[in-house]
């Protein structure tokens, strides 16, 4: 693979998924780790995405004031967002993890809608705080500096002391066998808390993160009750689902 092809191939893979890792992309285009590590830099140098430590990140992942325009497929997502308001209603109690998805939902939430907020990303807050209605309770604990979320015990003692309606669950990757998975270990046992936490969990996700997965598991299909895509509900790549008995919107 010639190295505009290849750095066109990390590209499409942080725009998807917001952070890969050396080895898997080394080990996906047959190359050394000190070969995807040079081409990274080059795309950090140009400002394309930011390197970090194993790996690189989106910079709509990096930054929560980064132009729409730098987030993957936002119009997507915006329409995920407008979807995902269905399910809320005054009084609910709701959980937010990070994402870029998510924090499309939160920049479009109605300023009539009276609801309370946990979350432990700092970005999500951001949006959330300019709400007038919205009640926001940050999650906090040690602060992870790639995704800006709050991770670590004392987060997750915090989620056990309580039962949120919904929990809007950003993942990194959904697959049927796999579930839903992510790369980083600590922002993983986040995820399970929060499911743990809340009584109905609703995965916003672009469809173009189904069948794949990472590393990590935060839970399995099942575990899932809502799942919000771009597409059509009827749209056959979502049939599997459908019939797993998981509502889709």
């Amino acid at each position: 693979m010639l190295k505009e092809e290849r750095k066109q191939l990390i590209l499409n893979e942080v725009r998807i998924h917001n952070r890969v890792l050396l080895t898997d992309i080394a080990e996906l285009v047959d190359v050394s780790v000190d070969t995807v590590r040079r081409d990274i830099k080059e795309l950090h140098d140009e400002k394309k995405l930011k390197k970090v430590h194993g790996g690189a990140i989106s910079l709509g992942f990096y930054h929560y004031d980064v132009p729409e325009k730098e987030v993957y497929s936002i119009e997507k997502k915006s329409l995920i967002a407008k979807k995902a308001i269905r399910l809320l209603k005054n009084g609910q109690v709701v959980l937010f993890s990070g994402g870029t998805t998510n924090l499309e939902l939160a920049k479009e939430l109605p300023h009539s809608l009276t609801i309370t907020c946990f979350t432990p990303s700092l970005a999500i807050a951001n949006q959330l705080v300019k709400k007038h209605n919205v009640e926001v309770i940050l999650i906090g604990g040690k602060l992870s500096k790639d995704s800006q979320i709050a991770v670590g015990g004392t987060a997750i003692n915090m989620l056990s002391d309580m039962k949120a309606d919904l929990c809007f669950m950003g993942t990194n990757s959904i697959d049927l066998e796999h579930g839903l998975t992510e790369f980083d270990w600590e922002i993983v046992e986040m995820k399970k808390a929060m499911i743990k936490a809340s009584k109905k969990v609703v995965a916003p996700v672009i469809s173009e993160k189904i069948a794949s997965f990472q590393r990590y598991k935060i839970c399995n299909i099942e575990d899932i009750d809502v799942l919000v895509t771009e597409l059509d509900p009827a749209d056959g790549v979502l049939q599997k689902f459908k019939e797993m008995n998981i509502s889709l919107l």
